[in-house]
């Protein structure tokens, strides 16, 4: 790869991993504009292990609580917050992963198309929309539903939105997207969806890496390790200063903005491909 590729490719990637407008949709733009063949499975792992870093890391104190908590809670000391909601990232996992096995094949091949994504991020922005819409019209001055933080999520909660995060696997559709969606629908508070999302990453992001690591270590190649490295930096640095700006900034501008750029990008997807 030249290195002009290797910093476009790590931004696209640390940029779009934790917003809700899908990275897999950016990445298929760069094919539109230049001629730059794929950047293979190595430098998906090497990037996707810098979004990973980059969660941990900003969410370092958080998991060690949850780590305390979780493991306390093996040992019989009982289920606190912190317990709580590492059980809650646990079990909202297990849906991803099941069908992740299932149709992997399918997310591979068929479903990677330009017309595919541009409905998705059309169709799953929309209803991103109005799930936004819905809780600033029911619960912005619900006093109890503004205080449900991911602490506290009920297991409908949980269940639902785990189960919305397999539709993830769907190209187009946005990972932290459905799931802001689904938890936004439950009546959760804008922050807590996201910090709930971007705790749910840290898993699918380690088993999706982990699968792709298989597949390359059948396929033995050469590796530019100091290109994969810089990637990795990229990666992770670009991507934790999203997921703060993305935090602070949420409650203020809502989602819609990021509804109007799925729907022009789809839209400019559709056209391209047409």
């Amino acid at each position: 790869m030249q290195w002009i590729e290797v910093v476009v490719l790590a931004l696209i990637q640390g940029l779009t991993e934790f917003l809700p407008v899908s990275s897999s949709a950016h990445l298929l733009l760069v094919p539109l504009f230049t001629d730059w063949p794929d950047q293979g499975l190595v430098f998906d792992i090497a990037v996707h292990f810098g979004s990973l870093l980059a969660v941990i890391f900003y969410f370092r104190r958080d998991l060690a609580a949850l780590i305390r908590g979780w493991l306390g809670s093996l040992l019989g000391r009982g289920i606190n917050p912190e317990a709580r909601l590492a059980w809650a990232i646990i079990w909202a996992t297990i849906p991803v992963g099941i069908v992740g096995l299932l149709i992997k094949d399918v997310v591979e091949t068929s479903m990677r198309s330009g017309y595919f994504m541009g409905y998705s991020l059309i169709g799953f922005g929309l209803l991103l929309g109005y799930a936004d819409w819905r809780y600033t019209r029911k619960y912005s001055n619900d006093t109890a539903a503004n205080n449900t933080d991911e602490y506290h999520l009920s297991k409908t909660q949980i269940i639902v939105i785990g189960l919305s995060q397999a539709l993830a696997l769907i190209p187009g559709t946005s990972r932290s997207g459905i799931t802001i969606t689904a938890a936004l629908l439950m009546g959760v508070n804008r922050e807590a969806s996201a910090r709930f999302s971007f705790l749910l990453s840290i898993p699918v992001i380690v088993l999706a890496a982990g699968l792709q690591t298989v597949d390359v270590m059948m396929q033995p190649m050469p590796i530019p390790w100091f290109q994969l490295l810089v990637a990795t930096a990229l990666s992770a640095l670009s991507a934790y200063i999203c997921i703060r700006l993305f935090l602070a900034v949420i409650r203020r501008i809502g989602m819609q903005p990021f509804v109007f750029y799925r729907i022009v990008l789809g839209a400019y997807l559709l056209y391209s491909f047409y």
